[in-house]
């Protein structure tokens, strides 16, 4: 057997997430529907390095699957672009060891977020418009104190099937991109289901001034999905880079 790391992106308007999904198209469904017809195998599996919510978009996702037989990269890669639909598109292939897990290991993942205060008919599918203004002072001093923490449970959809809500945050900060225009950038080792959209729902009730920088600490301490703010809107969160260890790809097939 051979292993390939594929590398894609999804606008995520469309389907219900990544995940396959009994009752709703997903961008796993679609990616392997597309291998079965290109290599016209019905055995194709896809491994992705993680799920996105429905609604959540990807710039970079990253998945394997294995086959039993070597195949050109650049040759799928051409060939899935032209089977899949206008909104995946396959950057590249890349063969990798057969161990190598697109999920397990992973060393990052990095989101961004984007809000901003201002009616923009060309940007509304991908942006959260918030009604007022924010202080995003207090929302990147807020958003500093994750780096202190582990356990973030008080962000985590309940009832997951994780046997461990602690992650390592390597980067939290808010950057403005525009006049009106804000990015969320948060990066870890991992992330637990709906946690960036539950922080970001959170940091913005700090920006509003209904909740204080040590009122957010609290919250995190407290290891309590109700305590935090309301989920923010999926579409416009945008999964846009997972790292992996140079020494598992495989440059000479």
């Amino acid at each position: 057997m051979f292993r390939y790391f594929i590398y894609l992106a999804y606008d995520g308007t469309n389907y219900h997430g990544w995940q396959m999904q009994p009752n709703g198209v997903s961008v796993q469904e679609t990616l392997v529907k597309a291998l079965v017809t290109f290599l016209r195998d019905d055995a194709i599996g896809v491994t992705g390095a993680g799920r996105t919510d429905a609604g959540v978009h990807a710039r970079l996702m990253v998945a394997h699957f294995d086959l039993e037989r070597m195949a050109d990269p650049d040759l799928m890669a051409d060939k899935l672009n032209r089977i899949l639909p206008p909104d995946i598109s396959v950057y590249k292939v890349r063969r990798v060891r057969q161990d190598a897990h697109a999920r397990f290991d992973a060393t990052y993942r990095t989101y961004k977020y984007y809000v901003t205060t201002r009616k923009d008919p060309f940007n509304r599918m991908y942006v959260w418009r918030i009604f007022q203004r924010l202080d995003f002072g207090r929302m990147n001093e807020a958003a500093r104190t994750l780096l202190e923490y582990t356990d973030f449970t008080s962000f985590s959809k309940l009832h997951t099937d994780v046997k461990t809500n602690n992650c390592r945050i390597m980067q939290a900060v808010w950057e403005q991109t525009g006049e009106d225009e804000w990015v969320f950038t948060i990066q870890a080792d991992r992330f637990l289901r709906n946690m960036v959209r539950a922080i970001v729902g959170t940091l913005v009730e700090v920006g509003r001034g209904k909740l204080s920088v040590e009122g957010f600490r609290q919250i995190i301490e407290k290891k309590d999905r109700c305590s935090a703010g309301t989920s923010a809107p999926g579409n416009a969160l945008f999964l846009v880079d997972i790292g992996y260890p140079d020494d598992l790809f495989v440059d000479c097939p």
